[in-house]
């Protein structure tokens, strides 16, 4: 199979959807001979913080002389998105050569693997082939149930935070939600989380406590914050003072989670020194979270996309700027966004709706009616297209006020691209 031919053919798997249970993926991962096993794995679960929890560990990493695989979703403008090594995006000539043999096996199964499942064992079999000595592993959804759940063992298993998201897999309740992500934790493997609810804590215990796994609660290693708009500097307990290059009020705390999981694996015998760290830190890029694409005007894109995430960028846009911004916003339909409109008042001059290339996706005048009813005095339209509300909005900008995309990831390529012709066009 050639690239084209490989994303033609997850097109047609995606509309399998959502499929429960491990047998199907597990089979194929039999079949490559289980490769999963092969590597030393850090699993990332939760409801927020993953990518750049992520992206902040295999970063650090790298610096620290590890050859470093990351598996992360969703891909944000291709296939290659989902894959990295050394923090690089793969090839295409690898892609197609990991995922061929992949997709080889699949379809000689009865019960056929579905997208993710397929992504999933490409990326153990991508970071063994490769010889990757540590792949950070971020689940897709969940814990228990999630595709990328089938390693015997984790070096560490990193729950960030429990919130309600995806609820019709998850359960309605934050201790179900727990249970499910705790499905990560391994017999006699440490875990890290840095969950404060304590009735989700306790279930996270719970679990680690049945599999004899030891529990670490994260320190409050970073004890101040600086935030500017190019960075963010952090004075830390046991490593000085870090530049952080990811920007967001929510980065500190996902980079306190970074800084425990690298005390454990210290006690595990991964040789990282405080330059690797201070290095992968200043030196980490994870797109779609509070990435600048522009300054005059600035344009930003975040993807928080759920109540957590949303109170978190608007809180920040509060912090970075002082007045108001333009927000093109498009979510997914099984979204909870009844907070949406009040977290959205509070930073809003305009809004613009439109509606993302998925088929979860929210229609844009569904959401414009939504929040128009809730926000009957702020100015709300909607758009065809992404490009479209982009241009519609620096119309209105006039180089004064701030343009922020947010809400689902899905959105990230569209826009991408609307902004590049933007700048070929100017």
């Amino acid at each position: 199979m050639n690239y084209s031919e490989i994303e033609i053919y997850l097109r047609q798997v995606s509309r399998r959807g959502i499929k429960l249970g491990l047998a199907r993926v597990k089979e194929l991962a039999n079949r490559l001979g289980n490769p999963q096993n092969q590597v030393k794995i850090i699993h990332i679960a939760g409801t927020n913080g993953k990518g750049s929890v992520g992206a902040m560990l295999a970063n650090i990493l790298k610096f620290a002389g590890y050859k470093t695989g990351h598996f992360s979703s969703p891909a944000l403008l291709n296939l290659n998105d989902y894959f990295r090594i050394n923090s690089k995006i793969i090839s295409d000539r690898l892609l197609t050569e990991i995922m061929s043999e992949v997709i080889f096996h699949a379809e000689q199964m009865l019960d056929k693997p579905t997208e993710f499942e397929i992504l999933a064992v490409t990326a153990y079999l991508l970071f063994a082939r490769t010889k990757c000595e540590i792949a950070v592993i971020e689940c897709c959804m969940g814990g228990d149930m999630d595709c990328t759940n089938i390693n015997i063992k984790a070096l560490l298993a990193v729950i960030t935070n429990i919130q309600k998201d995806h609820c019709a897999f998850l359960g309605n309740t934050l201790a179900e939600i727990a249970l499910h992500k705790a499905g990560i934790i391994k017999y006699n493997a440490p875990v890290l989380t840095g969950e404060k609810n304590l009735e989700a804590l306790q279930v996270i215990k719970n679990q680690a406590n049945l599999l004899h796994a030891e529990c670490y609660l994260a320190e409050n290693l970073v004890q101040d914050s600086n935030f500017k708009i190019d960075g963010t500097e952090l004075i830390c307990q046991d490593f000085g003072k870090l530049y952080l290059s990811l920007l967001g009020l929510y980065q500190p705390e996902n980079a306190n989670l970074v800084l425990n999981s690298v005390k454990i694996l210290r006690k595990l015998d991964i040789n990282i020194s405080n330059q690797a760290v201070k290095n992968g830190l200043a030196n980490c890029s994870w797109h779609g979270r509070f990435e600048i694409f522009s300054k005059k005007p600035y344009i930003i894109f975040d993807g928080g996309h759920n109540p957590d995430g949303m109170k978190l960028l608007t809180e920040s846009l509060k912090k970075y700027f002082s007045e108001k911004s333009i927000i093109i916003i498009g979510i997914m339909a099984d979204k909870d966004d009844s907070s949406y409109a009040e977290l959205l008042e509070s930073c809003a001059d305009s809004i613009i709706t439109v509606q993302a290339n998925h088929l979860r996706a929210l229609n844009a005048e569904l959401l414009k009616t939504s929040l128009q009813e809730k926000m009957p005095n702020l100015t709300i339209i909607s758009c065809d297209s992404v490009e479209q509300a982009l241009e519609k909005a620096l119309q209105n900008a006039k180089y004064s006020k701030q343009i922020i995309c947010l809400g689902s990831l899905y959105l990230y390529s569209e826009f991408y691209h609307a902004v590049k012709k933007l700048e070929n066009l100017g």
